[in-house]
């Protein structure tokens, strides 16, 4: 029996997703989705947990999610983000205040780019996981007060979570449903996409891209979820993912597949502005929303 035939006969009957396809995303959809995590905050310079609280963005934030704007406006221009020529077909934004800033200030930029975009959404399934009795307080304080549970947190996290708060569970079931209304449009209507074409970069068709691309604004943890979710994995990854202020990633959608094409694009802020991202980083490592 050649390995063509063992192969068809390992299908199950009427079985047409590809490995390694995530179930929420509509089969032959080829799509991007652009995932910029909001600017810096008060909270993050205090070192304060914040989670749905709500936290104004500092200069340096409003700065960046300016420049992340910029940048999608002109894609092609060096250092290159891997997404389209096209205004985005959807922009949606998580309904915290921090969030939505960083969603006028980017469009405010692609609009001076003379980029059109789509007038703007909010959708409470990509807003951040709650953390409960830690939102406000600092790193210091939490570990003094909950020091056991904080510790669960960053080594369990589909386990333990804060005191009070929003479970991974929870936060996977919301975001599962805005992602796969988000998907669900940009399908309608779409030329269906094919796997029969070179998986790997550097072999792409030459021409235009013109495929469908949306922007998502939101947060750090709840897009550790959503990376989760479209690439198949289950919520033991959390932690296996990090979301840099500000920063853009692209994961490209291939007839049905999620693909991680570009993972914390930074616009250039200079040396102390790149402190301040690396500051963050590690802040962020330590189990802070």
């Amino acid at each position: 029996m050649n390995s063509s035939l063992r192969d068809s006969k390992r299908l199950r009957a009427g079985e047409t997703r590809p490995s390694g396809a995530a179930s929420l995303i509509p089969p032959d959809l080829d799509a991007l989705l652009v995932l910029l995590r909001h600017g810096q905050t008060q909270f993050i310079v205090d070192k304060r947990f914040q989670g749905a609280m709500e936290a104004p963005l500092t200069a340096l934030g409003e700065e960046q999610a300016s420049l992340a704007g910029r940048r999608m406006a002109l894609p092609g221009a060096p250092p290159a983000v891997p997404i389209p020529e096209s205004p985005p077909f959807a922009i949606v934004h998580s309904p915290l205040g921090r969030a939505r800033r960083s969603t006028e200030l980017a469009v405010e930029a692609m609009t001076a780019e003379g980029r059109s975009t789509p007038p703007l959404r909010s959708d409470a399934g990509f807003s951040e996981i709650s953390q409960g009795v830690w939102e406000g307080l600092t790193d210091e304080e939490i570990t003094a007060q909950f020091g056991d549970s904080l510790a669960k947190w960053r080594r369990w996290p589909t386990r333990f979570h804060a005191p009070g708060g929003e479970t991974l569970e929870a936060a996977s079931a919301r975001a599962s449903d805005a992602l796969s209304t988000l998907l669900r449009a940009m399908a309608a209507g779409a030329t269906p996409g094919t796997l029969d074409r070179h998986q790997v970069l550097g072999y792409e068709d030459a021409g235009p891209d013109l495929r469908r691309w949306s922007l998502i604004v939101g947060h750090g943890g709840i897009f550790r979820v959503v990376a989760c979710l479209l690439l198949g994995l289950s919520m033991e990854h959390f932690w296996n993912f990090d979301f840099g202020l500000g920063a853009i990633s692209v994961v490209e959608i291939r007839s049905g597949r999620a693909v991680m094409r570009a993972l914390n694009l930074n616009p250039s802020l200079g040396v102390a502005a790149a402190a301040e991202v690396a500051d963050s980083m590690r802040r962020d490592a330590g189990g802070a929303l």
